[in-house]
C-alpha cells in the first residue's frame, strides 16, 4: 500500500470521480475525510448523504474514514474541515478537490447567479480548502495538492462559468506549486473524461448525436467517445501524485481517462511579430500581418465567419 499513514481529504468524494479517488486512496492506506453535501448535479438540495456510503464502504473494507457533509464555498466550513481531517487522523498530507457543480446556459440567458455559484464551489472552493490545508501542510514539510479540473478550460458552449472555472483552476494550481515547492509541498492539476452523472446525460449523448449527424465529428470519434470510460480509470494517478515519489512533478496540468495520461504545455511564445524603430503597430499592420504571421497554421477555437454571413437574433 503506496500511501499507509497518511490522512487526507477528498472534496465531493461521494459520487462519480471523487467517490472513485476516497475509495482507491483507502485501499492505498490511507484514512480519508469524504466530502460530499449530497445535493444534485446543479447544486439543488437533496435529502442524500453518498458521503455515509462511501465511508461505510472504505471502513467495511477495512479501512478508516470520516464523512463530511459541508460546502467548500464556506471558507469557514472548508477550515473546519481541515481541522476535522488533523483532529481525527493526525494530520493532512494530501488533499483532493474534486467537488464541483454545473449551470448550463448561453452566456446571454446566465444569470449573475448561476455564474457565481459555479465560481464559489470550483475557484473559491479550491482556493478556500487550499489556504486551509497548507498551512498544516508547511509545519509538516509535506504536502500533496490535487486539483481537478477539465478539458473545458479551452472554452466550451453553454458553459461560459464552468471552463471560466476549470481555467482559473490551472492557474490557482501553477500559482500554489510555486508558492509552495520550497515546502515540501506540490500542487497539479488534472483534467479528467469518465462517464459520470456529470458528464453522461441524456442532453450530452443527444448532443453527440448532432455533431456525428452534422459532420462536426467522424464515426470513428463518435464510437470513442461512447465507449465506457469509468471514473476508476481516473484514481491511479491521483494516487501517485499523493505519494512520496511524486516530489518531482509539480505544476503540471495532466489529462487523464482510461488508457491514456497526457500532458498539456503552457506559457511559451507560439510565434511572434517584431516590430523595430518605435515598436508601435499600426492596425493596417497588423490587419496585414497578424492573420497570415501569428494564425497560419494555427487551429481556430471557432470556425470562421466573415462580414455579412453572421447570424441576428430575433427579439
Amino acid at each position: 500500500m503506496q500511501l499507509k499513514g497518511k490522512a487526507g481529504i477528498v472534496t465531493g468524494g461521494g459520487r462519480g470521480i471523487g467517490r472513485a479517488i476516497a475509495l482507491y486512496l483507502a485501499a492505498q492506506g490511507a484514512s480519508v475525510v469524504v466530502n460530499d453535501p449530497g445535493v444534485g448535479r446543479s447544486g439543488e438540495p437533496s435529502d442524500e448523504r453518498p458521503a455515509e456510503d462511501v465511508v461505510a464502504e472504505i471502513t467495511t473494507a477495512g479501512g478508516q474514514a470520516v464523512a463530511n457533509f459541508d460546502s467548500v464555498a464556506d471558507y469557514k466550513k472548508a477550515g473546519l474541515m481541515v481541522q476535522q481531517c488533523v483532529d481525527r487522523f493526525g494530520s493532512i498530507d494530501f488533499l483532493v478537490n474534486c467537488a464541483g457543480l454545473v449551470r448550463e446556459r448561453m452566456i446571454w440567458n446566465m444569470t449573475e447567479e448561476e455564474f457565481d455559484d459555479v465560481i464559489a464551489v470550483h475557484i473559491k472552493g479550491q482556493w478556500n480548502m487550499s489556504s486551509h490545508a497548507i498551512r498544516h501542510m508547511r509545519k509538516a514539510g509535506f504536502g500533496r495538492i490535487v486539483n481537478i479540473s477539465s478539458d473545458a478550460f479551452k472554452g466550451t458552449v453553454a458553459q461560459c462559468n464552468y471552463a471560466t472555472a476549470k481555467a482559473g483552476i490551472i492557474g490557482l494550481t501553477r500559482s500554489i506549486a510555486k508558492e509552495t515547492a520550497r515546502f515540501g509541498i506540490t500542487a497539479n492539476a488534472l483534467c479528467p473524461i469518465a462517464d459520470t452523472r456529470m458528464t453522461d446525460t441524456p442532453e450530452v449523448r443527444a448532443n453527440r448525436k448532432r455533431k456525428l449527424e452534422a459532420g462536426v465529428i467522424t464515426q470513428a470519434q463518435y464510437d470513442m467517445a461512447n465507449l465506457a470510460r469509468g471514473p476508476e480509470y481516473i484514481a491511479p494517478l491521483v494516487g501517485y501524485l499523493c505519494t512520496d515519489d511524486a516530489d518531482i512533478v509539480n505544476g503540471q496540468t495532466f489529462h487523464v481517462e482510461k488508457g491514456l495520461v497526457s500532458t498539456y504545455f503552457f506559457g511559451e511564445d507560439h510565434k511572434a511579430l517584431y516590430k523595430f524603430g518605435d515598436g508601435m503597430f499600426t492596425i493596417e499592420e497588423l490587419n496585414e500581418s497578424l492573420p497570415r504571421a501569428l494564425l497560419n497554421g494555427v487551429p481556430p477555437v471557432v470556425p470562421i465567419v466573415r462580414r455579412g454571413d453572421a447570424q441576428k437574433a430575433g427579439g
